[in-house]
């Protein structure tokens, strides 16, 4: 299928749909309530940037067609909410398309919570692992709960290595962290492109308020339905999640130095009904502040408002 993401989408409105021999998906029409799936789309879009659809039962009086996704949308009279989920799918000449990539830990990978050896070396990499992670405020329960490992020789020596998880519980990404801060960079991560992941996403409960940070260490900080970039960009696979869930507030929590980055999501974000909190951590990071004193500012901090948002970027020009 050319589109899956876009075939999702029609087929929670019209019901499951069906391949055609030309590729295309015919899915029951609801203006003449066929018995057979009369309503054909073609998921693929042309040069003109349309996805035809008609009706191979329809009297013309019905005018059962059209050029694009969003007038068929409109016609059903589909909830605004799949509308904007629509925008976030298809982009001008070209179909976003969702692409799982294949990613394994690397082979050398020890979790923390089993160094189960006799190599001297190894159990002393482990100690000056785990010395790390507890000084940037992390428990032995965060290094079960989260699979959290390291690696004594290879590509990844020397490297805390933190998973993240899908919604269904596989590997789509990790962090490799150096820790004791001798190998040049810090981080050493795999080549995924981020931009199609949403990460520490087995975590998430897409109902309740959600904080977005930058990095992995934020994220294992604040605990309490998280997502970290990776970065300062909410990607559109993570933009497309939010805006058609049911999370009603979102925390956007960015190093100073993203200001304009965030801002920018707080307008996107507003613009399809979210209550978005833009969380001011005065030059620090989550991590270096901590839980307790960030749960106390994301307490104190009040929903932005266009007002607000417009006085802010003024500001930051």
């Amino acid at each position: 299928m050319e589109n899956q993401a876009l075939l999702v989408l029609l087929e929670s409105i019209l019901g499951k749909g069906h391949s055609t021999s030309k590729g295309n998906v015919a899915f029951h029409c609801p203006f003449c309530n066929h018995h057979k799936r009369k309503l054909e789309v073609q998921l693929e879009t042309n040069e003109k940037n349309e996805n035809p659809w008609h009706c191979w039962t329809c009297p013309p009086t019905n005018n059962s067609k059209g050029k694009t996704i969003k007038a068929l949308l409109k016609k059903i009279e589909a909830p605004d909410s799949k509308i904007k989920e629509l925008n976030l799918i298809i982009r001008p000449g070209k179909i976003k398309q969702i692409v799982e990539q294949t990613i394994k830990l690397p082979e050398e990978f020890i979790p923390l919570y089993n160094v189960n050896t006799t190599d001297k070396s190894i159990k002393l990499a482990a100690r000056h692992a785990i010395k790390y992670i507890k000084n940037r405020g992390l428990t032995e329960v965060d290094i079960l709960k989260y699979n959290i490992g390291f690696c004594a020789e290879g590509k990844y020596y020397n490297r805390i290595i933190i998973p993240s998880y899908n919604e269904n519980g596989s590997l789509n990404y990790f962090i490799a962290r150096d820790f004791s801060d001798t190998l040049g960079r810090k981080y050493d991560n795999p080549t995924v492109p981020v931009k199609d992941i949403i990460g520490m996403e087995l975590y998430i409960n897409w109902e309740a308020p959600i904080v977005l940070v930058e990095g992995m260490f934020d994220f294992l900080t604040i605990k309490r339905n998280c997502v970290p970039l990776f970065g300062k960009v909410i990607h559109d696979t993570l933009m497309k999640k939010l805006v058609s869930s049911d999370v009603e507030k979102i925390y956007i929590a960015l190093d100073k130095d993203a200001i304009k980055d965030a801002l920018k999501h707080c307008e996107t974000l507003m613009s399809y009904g979210k209550e978005v909190y833009l969380v001011e951590l005065d030059g620090k990071d989550a991590n270096t502040i901590g839980f307790e004193n960030f749960l106390n500012i994301i307490e104190n901090t009040l929903p932005i408002t266009f007002q607000s948002l417009l006085a802010k970027k003024l500001n930051n020009i």
